[in-house]
């Protein structure tokens, strides 16, 4: 039996964390340095913190509110959303952020990617891909939160990645995203298969089984969440919660 590492995923929309359903209809689920708090004193793994906006309103990210987030933090944490240059990437960096998360810039040039990890190594670069199934039943990749079609393959655009020197990929289901019915294991299957790095499911999440098969049965090497460790019960009420020795 082995230990798996279980992340949760916490958006941001503005200065406020919320949820979505295949990355439409946020909801307010809170603040997110208390909410940051919280997850650090249930001791969870690690965090990854996404701001949903940045990239699509042509922004870069708040570094004020990722040093009030790192401040609080007792476990490593990545953070997403807006990141496009180094520069940006070492201010993450030196305000106490262990990894950068990038989705949309990496569509259009890697090299930067190969510049983080140069410099602060691959353990502190993500690549990110958000993923949608399409009519003919392959997938392609989505980025400034899901309202651009690449017309890439998600495993072709890992492989990149990984060329490029992201020390793992954080994959997204966008049609999984906020409904708890389970982790899309085609998908996670075909990228797995064709990377060396960790890649951590994301997307679907609604129980502990949801978890383990996707561990069992699709190669992923984590497995992240976000509807499930903030809502409780079939109407959803706002708890954060977190589940503690999942094993596989």
């Amino acid at each position: 039996m082995i230990r798996a590492r279980v992340i949760p995923c916490l958006l941001l929309h503005g200065h406020g964390l919320v949820k979505t359903k295949q990355f439409q209809e946020p909801v307010y689920v809170g603040d997110p340095v208390n909410a940051v708090r919280i997850f650090s004193e249930k001791e969870v793994d690690e965090l990854v913190i996404l701001d949903i906006d940045a990239s699509r309103e042509g922004r870069e990210p708040d570094f004020e509110l990722a040093a009030e987030i790192a401040g609080e933090c007792f476990m490593p944490v990545a953070y997403g959303g807006g990141i496009r240059t180094l520069a940006q990437a070492r201010k993450l960096i030196r305000c106490g952020i262990e990894k950068v998360v990038i989705n949309s810039a990496s569509v259009e040039s890697t090299n930067f990617i190969r510049e983080i990890a140069d410099v602060f190594g691959s353990q502190a670069v993500v690549g990110s891909i958000d993923a949608k199934k399409t009519l003919l039943g392959g997938h392609r990749v989505f980025i400034k939160s899901g309202t651009v079609d690449t017309r890439l393959k998600p495993e072709d655009h890992a492989a990149s990645l990984e060329q490029a020197g992201v020390g793992e990929i954080l994959l997204t289901s966008i049609d999984r995203d906020g409904q708890m019915q389970g982790y899309d294991i085609e998908l996670i299957k075909k990228v797995s298969a064709k990377v060396n790095v960790p890649v951590v499911a994301c997307g679907g999440a609604g129980t502990l089984d949801h978890m383990r098969r996707a561990m069992r049965e699709s190669g992923a090497s984590a497995v992240s969440a976000g509807s499930m460790f903030v809502f409780y019960g079939k109407h959803r009420a706002v708890l954060i919660n977190y589940p503690t020795g999942i094993v596989i």
